[in-house]
């Protein structure tokens, strides 16, 4: 039974269309690397599979959870689908370890604590245990983005989205969260990334997309899609070895 599954996705933002008939099948515990220039649809359709934008159509299935337009249905496929951008967006007025317990409090209803021991459990998978009771602005960026990704993971969800998560780090910090990343992939999460970094998707994806204009371009084993590209503009873009 696929995790996730993209069926013709069409999306437009006013006269432009983004994305253009967009079909793909996601297996449970692999890993999709998305690939491509600036405004290829690659961000835009990660941010359809969690609902944050509404797509035009086409059928998008994910976690068990059918997209559509209803409140109630969307509230519960976010509790089993994390995304994490790439700006943190952590509250900088609550502790680390409170940032985390929000929304497993607010939205699942956990007791507190719970919440607490499942804050430790998630900091500890991110290699950040003893900063529980700092302020975002006590940390690196690194060290908020790793947070952001903790936060995602105490809603236990079953697919994470990670929409370039490491664009706006230094190359030591962008380590420390590639790293986070390539651990939760060898324990069988299933995830989707948007990325800059090609020595990554080539190490961890199972699968990498090249996405050009709006439509799937190329796509097959990581490996492969590196070693050999088959298109002239999946091979000028790893040539130019963006990032």
């Amino acid at each position: 039974m696929p995790e996730v599954v993209v069926e013709n996705v069409h999306k437009s933002f006013g006269s432009l269309e983004v994305l253009k008939g967009v079909s793909l099948t996601v297996g449970r515990g692999e890993v999709f690397a998305l690939i491509g220039r600036s405004g290829s649809g690659k961000s835009t359709l990660l941010r359809c599979m969690n609902g944050l934008e509404k797509i035009n159509s086409g059928r998008i299935e994910i976690a068990g959870h059918t997209l559509g337009q209803d409140a109630k249905a969307l509230r519960q496929l976010r509790t089993d689908v994390g995304i994490v951008f790439q700006s943190y967006n952590l509250f900088p007025h609550l502790t680390v370890g409170e940032n985390i317990m929000l929304a497993p409090r607010i939205v699942k209803d956990v007791a507190k604590v719970k919440a607490r021991e499942v804050a430790y459990e998630v900091l500890k998978l991110v290699g950040l245990s003893e900063k529980f009771d700092s302020y975002p602005d006590q940390l690196s960026g690194g060290q908020q983005q790793r947070v952001a990704i903790a936060r995602s993971l105490a809603m236990r969800p079953k697919v994470m989205l990670f929409d370039e998560v490491t664009s706006a780090l230094d190359p030591e910090l962008t380590e420390e969260v590639l790293t986070v990343m390539e651990q939760l992939a060898r324990d069988g999460m299933t995830m989707i990334l948007v990325t800059h970094e090609m020595a990554f998707a080539r190490r961890v994806a199972t699968q990498t997309i090249f996405m050009h204009k709006g439509k799937i371009w190329e796509q097959g084993p990581s490996a492969m899609l590196f070693g050999d590209p088959q298109t002239p503009e999946l091979r000028q873009f790893v040539k130019s070895d963006v990032k």
